[in-house]
């Protein structure tokens, strides 16, 4: 078995098909998958796919993206569903900040405003974290120490290979590897794979998003995870069947699931 740690079910390019991509996920074995929250307004349809699918859960939470958004008591309301089982992703994203200094310093301000809310609302609820680090490394490192966020523990979704966050596995975070680990530019992120601990890794596709080798450039879905342990597999030189154990055991105790 296999878990997709982060797969945006929720969002509209699979609103016409949404059956077909569960099936086909179970089919190839990925057979749990877990939405991330980006955007309040998508909660609703997050539980409610939650609700309809055995192996499918949710986590509350507010991308860096939509800042704006955050409303705790909102949050809040879903967090006591028992598929809520994480808060994120939330982060910091330094990709698109503004042009102009005065805002850009707003911007980022914040951003970790935000991001320290929702590490403390993880606290709180006793839920890891999932977090969303762009261009961003050794503040998010620096929050995340600070906030003493090993208290939960988490996962760096769609790990960026800074070399500077390997030592937060010693903080109880794990590293999610999606697609982009098979895209011909990924060197980085091929070399940095095995110095991260085995039993801090897990998997994810960020669907719709970063949809693996041979299939970029069409919509990524839950499926595809396969395509990325096969990649791990062959760049550790690991059976994929031991691939398939550690990440699902290293999900399974990330989120409390069964």
């Amino acid at each position: 078995m296999i878990i997709d740690t982060h797969i945006h079910l929720n969002d509209k390019s699979y609103n016409n098909d949404l059956e077909e991509v569960i099936l086909r996920a179970k089919n190839s074995g990925v057979k749990t998958m877990i939405i991330p929250g980006a955007n309040p307004e998508e909660l609703d349809l997050a539980k409610e796919i939650s609700s309809k699918y055995e192996n499918i859960y949710f986590a509350i939470g507010v991308h860096p993206y939509d800042i704006e958004s955050y409303d705790e008591e909102y949050l809040l309301k879903f967090s006591q569903d028992e598929k809520c089982i994480a808060v994120g992703e939330c982060g910091l994203d330094y990709y698109r900040l503004p042009d102009d200094e005065e805002e850009k310093k707003q911007n980022i301000a914040l951003q970790k405003d935000i991001f320290i809310k929702q590490i403390k609302l993880a606290k709180k609820l006793k839920k890891p974290l999932i977090v969303h680090i762009r261009d961003a490394s050794l503040d998010a490192k620096e929050i995340l120490v600070k906030e003493d966020a090993k208290e939960v523990g988490g996962v760096l979704h769609c790990f960026n290979a800074n070399s500077e966050l390997l030592s937060l596995s010693e903080h109880n975070f794990y590293f999610g590897i999606g697609g982009v680990l098979t895209f011909k530019n990924a060197k980085k992120l091929v070399n940095i794979l095995p110095q991260i601990p085995k039993d801090k890794l897990v998997l994810e596709t960020d669907g719709p998003y970063l949809t693996p080798h041979p299939h970029r450039g069409t919509r990524n879905e839950p499926s595809y995870t396969i395509l990325v342990a096969q990649k791990i597999s062959e760049i550790l030189d690991i059976p994929f069947e031991e691939v398939e154990k550690i990440t699902t055991n290293n999900s399974k105790k990330l989120f409390k699931i069964d």
